[in-house]
């Protein structure tokens, strides 16, 4: 029954992207189909196969030890502060690593490390897509990098995309993680394996759920070779280091100042729905509830999904995953699993500001492009979520 009911859920989220699709007589569906396929396959290869499940850990092993090195510098420049035994400081303890991982991230993109995964990748997945080599790389790139810096690596043929090429990326960079941020939804307690299973389904459900929203009607202009900016504005390693922890810094600074804003926002609401005895979370759940219940959840966990999916989409993804590492003690494995990757990637409202911002300086002339696209590219990026969740829960059984 469950199964049936994800499929159901993936029948409705596919008809949720047609209803808003911009031109629904050319959707590509054989291309819908190939993604779709290539997406299943993936999450049965990543979750249920013991090969896979295997790579997953080993990689999710080694990636926090990584990340778990930055808690050196953290404890010398922080002392007890980063020590949760003696208190609790959120902005230190839980975001403080994101400063590391970014240097370690500045440092790789610079020396050509993540643009020649990203290349091979993406053009893998434009083979298997048909999708464009630009479009493709920056769908790929976003596993890696962040919503408004992956496009940084083709910054000089954005001038020359299409619009569904524009919103390709819009979405992927909506739906994704970038891994300077992994490290704190991390630190707030959610697994590792359940970030990079999500991270990994980004490329192809993002172009999936992209192509239907906005098909490709326009004559793609013909970019071959696509040589990427590795090196930046940066003179030397020692510089991108120095770059990515600056960023990292302010990344650190405006999570922490939005989710005192937001929470404080929460707060005030909640203050004026309680004359009416109900808070923002409850209408959350019952807004969103269709969605746990599709996931095929138990009837105690389809509100709380229905509220950490409104807490995502409303406030931020921080606050989402903050409230769902509390409850992961009491709920099974799968159910953990499924709920976490639902609430993985930027789409909230938010990041579309940052999205026409971040971008637009890259490319100018396509601002007010971006500024029509976003909104909807920010549905496809929970779309692309949700989707995603689906399938784990299908090939969990």
């Amino acid at each position: 029954m469950r199964i049936i009911l994800n499929f159901i859920g993936i029948a409705l989220v596919l008809a949720m992207c047609w209803l808003i699709s911009w031109d629904r007589k050319n959707i590509p569906w054989k291309t819908v189909a190939r993604a779709f396929l290539a997406e299943f396959v993936i999450a049965l290869i990543i979750v249920k196969i013991p090969l896979g499940r295997q790579l997953v850990t080993i990689l999710s092993n080694g990636l926090t030890a990584v990340i778990n090195c930055g808690n050196e510098g953290l404890t010398f420049v922080f002392g007890d502060l980063f020590d949760r035994s003696k208190m609790s400081v959120f902005i230190v303890q839980s975001l403080g690593n994101i400063i590391f991982v970014s240097a370690l991230v500045g440092v790789l993109y610079y020396l050509g490390v993540i643009g020649f995964i990203v290349k091979w990748i993406g053009k893998g997945v434009g083979k298997l897509m048909g999708t464009t080599e630009v479009e493709s790389f920056v769908a790929v790139a976003n596993m890696f990098l962040g919503h408004t810096d992956s496009p940084i690596l083709v910054s000089k043929y954005l001038k020359d995309l299409t619009e569904s090429e524009i919103f390709v990326i819009l979405v992927s960079g909506m739906g994704s993680m970038s891994a300077s941020i992994l490290g704190g939804y991390h630190a707030l307690g959610i697994p590792m394996e359940y970030l990079l299973i999500a991270s990994a389904m980004v490329p192809i459900g993002s172009i999936m759920v992209s192509k239907i929203i906005y098909p490709q009607t326009e004559q793609a202009k013909s970019i071959t070779d696509v040589k990427m900016d590795n090196k930046g504005n940066n003179s030397n390693a020692i510089d991108a280091l120095a770059e990515g922890a600056s960023t990292g810094m302010q990344m650190v600074i405006s999570i922490g100042a939005s989710i005192v804003g937001f929470v404080g926002i929460v707060a005030l609401i909640n203050l004026f729905l309680g004359f009416a005895n109900i808070s923002l979370s409850q209408i959350f759940s019952y807004v969103f509830a269709p969605f746990g219940f599709l996931m095929g959840l138990d009837k105690s966990q389809i509100l709380m999904e229905g509220s950490l999916l409104g807490n995502k989409l409303i406030l931020n993804e921080f606050i989402a995953f903050g409230e769902l590492a509390g409850r992961l003690g009491d709920l099974d494995p799968r159910t953990g699993m499924v709920c976490a990757i639902s609430l993985c990637g930027f789409a909230n409202l938010s990041s579309m500001g940052m999205c026409v911002g971040g971008i637009g300086v890259l490319c100018p002339e396509k601002r007010g492009t971006i500024s029509r696209l976003v909104f909807k590219s920010m549905i496809g990026g929970v779309f692309v979520s949700i989707m995603s969740a689906l399938l784990v829960s299908i090939v969990s059984f």
